[in-house]
């Protein structure tokens, strides 16, 4: 009766981690954003697995650390952001070797990182870590600490956080994804600045903002002098990396609160919420002063010299809608290039 009883219990378990695993499936083969798989992958594996603590890291891909992105622990709030060195740990020599380790004691396995235990005042006793892995290339890895009244995890475990580990791979991946389609209708690919038809709605939602609250709104054209010239003497690859150049630079000049897209060709716009005449000419003259001062230099190191025509419109002093708006600020920058160019001109 008592092995009848144990076989019961036992079937009675799978069928409940088996039905727990394709919950796990479900939830996170859906569109969810990363917060949301964090979320799930929390929630599962404390309900499936109940270690003692446990972690989720993901690989850096320029430094190829790993970087905490949930941790469950006593010492959680001091590991947020805390990253290992690749190869570090028992998770480092999991992501370079990209299999499943586990170990039941780990004063045992040189590989463990001890200083992270006295760092944070934890005691890890066992580990069990396995990779995530997506279109062969290990994005980072699941390790669970300290079975839950014991001190040593099963091969089961295993088993069962490898089957957590390729859904949580694919969501991740899936989670990316759809970021980069999202990204894609909303910025420029080759300056990562917004894109034109992005902008215009941003336009639209603050020129409301300025109507409802009754402040100014300043908008900007920009445009490379003789970018033509540019291309022509060193060729499209110079003029494009120009391009990204001068995105990148003019992102890093504007506030928080402002905005700038790449409006077509050479061709920049800018929007500055809550700013009048005055602050938008002060602006626009300040990212001509920082134009003129970049070393901008040809794929052969040649140095180039780059400025730009500007023209400021600002509501409601020259417009009074959205269309006239933009009409103003970009008849203002055409005076400029039709004249003197490397100047900024208010409509």
């Amino acid at each position: 009766m008592s092995g009848e009883l144990q076989t019961e219990q036992a079937t009675d378990r799978l069928e409940d981690e088996l039905k727990t695993l394709i919950d796990i499936g479900k939830a996170l083969t859906a569109h969810l954003t990363l917060d949301d798989v964090y979320r799930v992958v929390m929630q599962k594996v404390d309900k499936l697995l109940s270690p003692q603590a446990w972690s989720l890291l993901t690989v850096e891909e320029q430094t190829q650390e790993l970087c905490f992105e949930i941790v469950i622990s006593s010492a959680a709030e001091q590991l947020q952001g805390v990253r290992l060195q690749p190869g570090e740990g028992i998770a480092g020599w999991v992501v370079q070797n990209s299999i499943p380790l586990l170990v039941p004691d780990v004063g045992k396995d040189e590989r463990f990182a001890r200083h992270i235990d006295d760092r944070f005042g934890f005691t890890t006793h066992s580990i069990v870590c396995v990779p995530l892995i997506s279109a062969q290339r290990t994005i980072g890895v699941i390790q669970l600490l300290n079975g839950l009244g014991e001190t040593e995890f099963t091969p089961q475990d295993q088993r069962i956080l490898a089957t957590i580990a390729d859904f949580t791979a694919i969501a991740i991946e899936n989670s990316h994804l759809m970021k980069k389609v999202e990204d894609l209708t909303i910025i420029d690919n080759l300056t990562g600045l917004f894109n034109s038809r992005h902008f215009l709605t941003l336009c639209d939602y603050e020129l409301e903002r300025a109507r409802r609250y009754g402040t100014d709104l300043s908008l900007m054209f920009l445009d490379l002098d003789h970018f033509k010239q540019i291309n022509d003497s060193y060729g499209h690859l110079t003029g494009s990396r120009l391009l990204k150049e001068t995105g990148q630079l003019f992102a890093s000049k504007i506030r928080k609160v402002d905005y700038v897209a790449r409006y077509g060709g050479d061709e920049f716009v800018f929007l500055f919420p809550a700013t009048g005449r005055e602050g938008a000419i002060a602006a626009a003259d300040k990212l001509l002063s920082c134009l003129r001062q970049t070393e901008f230099r040809s794929d052969c190191g040649r140095q180039i010299g780059v400025t730009a025509s500007i023209g400021v419109a600002t509501y409601p002093t020259n417009a009074d809608s959205l269309k006239d708006l933009i009409q103003s600020a970009d008849e203002a920058m055409y005076r400029v290039k039709r004249s003197t160019r490397n100047a900024v001109i208010s409509a």
